[in-house]
């Protein structure tokens, strides 16, 4: 006990030493968190840890101005001589009295709304002035949990690392970065190296507090870390805010600040409650003070995430910029309740950087050399905002656990828990892990596989699979065997394969396969086994249709260069018709009222195979193309996250060859471009065209035909923008050549939130349109409205959306009904 005691003040101690440090408190002794501190005329300091302690570096003695700031008290400027570090300054702030001024109790029109207009009008004046900086960056993430359960759905949830204490309470998340940014606003760009970084309880030390993503820009109409709330300060705030002047202080250097409160015109809309401060004349954000629910930023997890930024005067470029900012956040999600905070502190700017040919790249995130091995002595010296004692314990603590759980006695131990074998496991399924040596073996239950349809009836696999990671740098190898056997048929169908790949880098794969299994005649696979099931036990509605094939596969993937994909398969199969054997349903229909057949292009023909049995190769070859990708480059991952600026491309050949009859031969080439386009306060634009040609027209086997992927169900689970609504499935396919174009827009509330009573809904308007062009058929297009975000409160899982079609003349309508969680 007492070696701890002397380790933790050692510890405290090296922090301090060649360092302004103190507590901030207020009149009344409590702690002041988020103080912004840092020497006056400069915007280079830190900000006080939630005990309200601070540490401020220094370059000089002697003679300093010491500034002290935060949102709702007087901004102080302590005058010290500072004789020999460490240098211990304590500091109790006072209250800011904030009155309304005569000038704007006299103003005819809410004095509110104008400084709005003027800060909105001078937007871009103000951020111009900081278009280019380079700067340091500090973050710091903690997260805890209150009354943890001890089990979910029956299992385990373990100590959550070790930091939970015997009420189950504690820190189960803490990480701190420190880096080097850079950033251009036209053409925007941003470039992050990550300098050391460290999480609590792990050896890799990667944490994922990106400094872009965490800078929350409120001059921007959008905010996308928040699921895209609108700005106060948005082109068109208006339509979602109303204003109140509150009123108004002197900051340090006699700048009137006036503290506006944000009042949302519809309280579940995409919008902020609380404050914002704007400095006169500058018509600058001074300050941030707002909170979001889980309605507003849609996400039914969410019960509050509240954001608090600080800003500082820049005598050099004669602007506001930010310096400090925080983001609290609380969740509850299935008995979980957690909560914590993000701190970020900018400091040492530089609004006249180098050259900007070699600072950005596509390369957004790079990590420094051993850059989550620096030791304590270095954060020590380097970390701007003090550790709390909570902070300093969780650290000791997990970073002492985190030996003993890397031993061989430990992971032996917990293996054992895990390995347990109970009476359930062949029917949910076993793992056998190895945690030391990485590897597992695991057998499929009953119902992993669990399925029904009229050819196999019911139907299930069993199986065994083997994993062996071989390093931390995505190294791997995975081989299994699984047998399918169906009740009706009476029939097993065993499949083996093996899998390796090299890295996390390129992610070079190789996979090879065979055996006997069912495949679907539509190789994009639209009906899901489990709806299958659900509608042919339910309704008699046996919408997929399927053949059996013998088959050996090899095939290739990696990233062969940033944004270029590269995929490769080889396939030999023999392919084989299969028919009903079973009529079973839950359904109250007569014996005699059978299914459909399993004939995609003949429903009633349960006698003749649907095709002819024939061995056939197929050869794949394609690419997919991310224009100007941008990626995170971590240790021995990298990551990449597109660019939607621009769409993807993906193009592909397939060749068949060496097939029984030779007529059954082909040459395809098809081609995809798609695109998600975030419009900001307008909402989300989406497009996916397709495209397809033989280059010989020839009577193929109808599987290796282009088809699309219909829909014959109401409520709908896949991709919107995949499909067709209100197409039958096997209806639309060629030999010859087609097109397919999907768009839709996501309004969000740029339109319905503009129509009074119904904006109080919070309801989205999506509208979307598809067409399907075939060499051989005529044309099929599909027009749709829907509304989106249908739901109570912040649980908003429905969107309902009414589509119309025509094809020759035909017209059809109907609705589709889509749930998703978030």
């Amino acid at each position: 006990m007492k070696k701890n005691i002397f380790l933790l003040l050692l510890f405290i101690s090296s922090i301090i030493i060649g360092q302004v440090k103190g507590k901030i408190t207020d009149k009344n002794g409590a702690s002041l968190s988020f103080v912004s501190v840092y020497v006056d005329k400069t915007v280079a300091g830190t900000t006080s840890n939630d005990n309200g302690d601070y540490v401020l570096s220094l370059t000089k003695k002697g003679e300093n101005t010491i500034v002290y700031q935060i949102l709702g008290y007087k901004t102080l400027k302590k005058e010290v001589n500072i004789t020999s570090f460490p240098f211990e300054l304590n500091i109790e702030l006072e209250e800011e009295k904030i009155e309304l001024d005569e000038i704007y109790i006299s103003t005819k029109d809410n004095p509110a709304n104008t400084i709005i207009r003027n800060v909105i009008a001078n937007k871009e004046k103000n951020t111009n002035k900081y278009s280019n900086y380079s700067a340091k960056f500090y973050s710091r993430g903690l997260m805890k949990i209150k009354d943890a359960p001890e089990k979910f759905f029956g299992q385990n949830t373990g100590d959550f690392g070790g930091g939970l204490d015997s009420t189950r309470t504690g820190i189960i998340y803490l990480s701190e970065t420190i880096s080097d940014i850079s950033f251009q606003k036209k053409p925007a760009k941003f470039k992050e190296k990550i300098i050391a970084s460290k999480v609590s309880g792990q050896d890799n030390g990667v944490s994922f507090n990106r400094a872009e993503e965490s800078n929350i820009n409120l001059y921007n109409n959008s905010i996308a870390l928040f699921n895209d709330l609108i700005s106060p300060i948005s082109t068109n705030t208006f339509s979602y805010y109303r204003f109140s002047l509150e009123g108004v202080f002197y900051d340090k250097n006699g700048k009137l600040i006036n503290k506006i409160k944000l009042i949302p015109k519809r309280k579940n809309d995409r919008v902020f409650n609380g404050f914002i401060y704007v400095v006169e004349d500058d018509w600058a954000l001074y300050g941030v003070d707002v909170i979001a629910t889980g309605a507003q930023v849609n996400i039914p997890v969410v019960n509050s995430l509240k954001l608090k930024q600080g800003f500082n005067y820049s005598e050099n470029i004669d602007a506001w910029v930010l310096i400090s900012q925080t983001i609290d956040f609380d969740f509850s999600v299935l008995g979980f309740k957690p909560s914590g905070k993000f701190s970020y502190v900018y400091s040492d700017y530089n609004f006249k950087p180098a050259s900007k040919d070699k600072t950005f790249t596509n390369e957004i995130l790079t990590f420094q050399k051993d850059a989550t091995k620096k030791d304590n002595h270095y954060w020590n010296k380097l970390r701007p905002v003090p550790l709390t004692i909570e902070e300093i314990k969780d650290y000791q603590i997990k970073d002492s656990i985190k030996v003993v759980r890397k031993s061989k006695k430990y992971l032996d131990s917990i293996n054992k828990k895990q390995n347990q074998f109970n009476f359930l496991s062949p029917i949910t399924g076993y793992t056998y892990r190895n945690s030391y040596e990485k590897w597992s073996l695991s057998f499929n239950g009953l119902i992993d596989d669990l399925g029904f349809n009229p050819v196999q009836g019911f139907n299930t696999s069993l199986g065994f699979s083997y994993f062996n990671q071989q390093n931390k740098k995505g190294k791997w190898w995975s081989a299994g065997v699984k047998a399918n056997y169906g009740f009706s048929d009476k029939r097993i169908r065993p499949t083996l394969f093996f899998s390796k790949k090299w890295n996390n880098i390129s992610r070079p794969k190789i996979a090879i396969s065979g055996g006997v299994t069912t495949a679907q005649f539509n190789g994009n696979e639209p009906i899901s086994k489990m709806d299958n099931m659900i509608r042919s036990l339910l309704m008699r509605d046996n919408y997929m249709k399927i053949y059996e094939k013998e088959f050996a596969k090899v095939s290739y993937s990696e990233e062969i260069k940033n944004g270029v994909y590269f995929s490769s398969s080889l396939e030999y199969a023999n392919r084989k018709p299969l028919f009903n054997t079973t009529n079973y349903s839950f359904a109250r229909q007569s014996k005699n009222d059978p299914y459909t057949s399993n004939d995609p292009l003949d429903p009633t023909n349960f006698t003749n195979p649907s095709f002819t049995e024939h061995n056939i190769a197929i050869f794949n070859v394609g690419a997919t193309f991310v224009f100007n990708q941008k990626y995170l480059s971590y240790p021995n991952i990298k990551e990449n996250i597109g660019n939607d600026k621009y769409p993807s491309l993906s193009v592909n050949y397939r060749k068949s060859f060496r097939a029984s009859n030779s007529e059954l031969n082909s040459n395809l080439f098809t081609a995809n471009l798609r695109q998600d386009v975030n419009a900001g306060n307008y909402g989300d634009f989406s497009y996916n065209i397709k495209g397809g040609v033989f280059l010989k027209k020839k009577n193929i086997a109808f599987m290796d035909k282009l088809q699309v992927n219909g829909n014959q169900l109401t409520f709908v689970m896949d991709n919107e923008l995949n499909s067709f609504g209100l197409l039958d499935y096997y209806q639309f396919y060629t030999n010859d050549k087609y097109a397919e174009a999907h768009v839709e827009h996501n309004f969000k509330g740029a339109v319905l939130g503009k129509i009074p009573l119904i904006n109080k809904l919070n309801f989205h308007l999506v509208g979307g349109a598809k067409t399907l062009l075939m060499a051989d058929k005529n044309a099929y297009t599909e027009y749709s409205v829907g509304l989106d975000n249908i739901g109570f409160g912040k649980w908003r899982f429905l969107r309902v959306d009414y589509v119309r079609s025509n094809s020759g003349g035909i017209k059809n309508d109907g609705l589709l009904f889509r749930f998703r969680v978030f």
